[in-house]
């Protein structure tokens, strides 16, 4: 392969991922609204799930369009002797694509320098000390500031200062943790990192803000609900827990990929009035086995009919990017 001809494919790439993330971006922002009245009437988890994937859902379109239909209709179709010239729409539309990505790696960036950094740290000055009821060590940090956060991506650790150990008894203790350790079970460090990389609709612009929002609030709900466990008398000892907490000072601030038990939350109030007014939860209905039968049966019924339908796809989406070239 030569060089323009690898460049005119990499610039076919990056701008169709901008056209189909921004045009899946522009429609999500458009009903935002009735997803998140949708949301309110889930479970928090459920909630949850649902809003990361609506945020993520533009960013793998964008990724699936140009893996599955923009670069095999391109190498299967495209002769290397041609020496078309590329577009100046085609051109603006990769720039925006490659600024979109450029800033979303550039977040990730100092994201994940803030929280190194902040971690570094609180092993300097901290003890590695296996609290009780836990399965894995914690660090153990010298500070009167509050701090009880969940730091690290695919190995998460528990950073506590002292001063949270000296003002909580040892069941609100308990209950802070096992909130902690639902954030480590569902991986949240991890989704917040996935929401740092999808890219915005329009680079700079972060277009889902209400959503992401949400979606943190209802992690949080989750979390609470999972220590709790549907019990009042547990919930009442985690509401107290946040609310001691919160009277302790300001937080140090932590990065984004941090997931801590009150720092930055400024819904904390409805957290406490959720929390003092829990149900038992729910079992788990019925019908959920026979609504993800049919969900996997639509899926492969899907994929299978694009994979027939293949071939022609790819002849169609070849002589679309033809236009995209001009």
């Amino acid at each position: 392969m030569n060089g323009p001809y690898l460049l005119r494919l990499l610039c076919l790439c990056f701008a169709s991922f901008f056209a189909v993330n921004a045009a899946a971006g522009f429609l999500i922002s458009f009903v935002s609204h009735a997803a998140l009245r949708l949301a309110e009437s889930m479970r928090a988890r459920s909630a949850a799930r649902f809003l990361l994937a609506l945020r993520v859902l533009p960013c793998l379109l964008g990724i699936a369009a140009v893996l599955a239909l923009c670069v095999p209709s391109y190498l299967w179709l495209e002769p290397q002797a041609a020496s078309e010239r590329i577009g100046w729409a085609c051109l603006a539309l990769a720039l925006l694509g490659a600024a979109s990505w450029l800033v979303s790696l550039a977040r990730v960036t100092r994201a994940l320098v803030v929280s190194a950094r902040f971690n570094r740290a609180c092993h300097e000055t901290g003890c590695d000390t296996l609290l009780q009821g836990e399965s894995s060590q914690a660090v153990i940090v010298e500070r009167d500031a509050p701090l009880l956060a969940l730091a690290g991506i695919f190995r998460p650790r528990l950073l506590v200062s002292q001063a949270v150990l000296r003002s909580l008894s040892a069941e609100e203790l308990e209950l802070a943790l096992q909130h902690e350790n639902a954030h480590r079970t569902s991986r949240d460090n991890l989704k917040r990192l996935f929401l740092l990389l999808s890219p915005a609709p329009i680079p700079f612009l972060r277009g889902f803000s209400s959503i992401e929002r949400r979606w943190a609030q209802f992690s949080e709900w989750a979390a609470d609900d999972e220590a709790v466990r549907g019990d009042s008398h547990r919930a009442l000892s985690l509401a107290a827990a946040l609310v001691r907490v919160a009277r302790m000072g300001a937080a140090p601030r932590l990065s984004f990929l941090h997931t801590s038990l009150c720092a930055d939350d400024h819904d904390l109030s409805a957290r406490v009035e959720r929390l003092l007014r829990i149900q038992p939860l729910l079992a788990k209905s019925q019908s959920s086995a026979r609504t993800l039968a049919l969900g996997s049966s639509f899926g492969i019924a899907v994929c299978a009919g694009f994979l027939l339908a293949w071939p022609a796809t790819l002849s169609l989406v070849h002589r679309f990017l033809e236009l995209f070239l001009r």
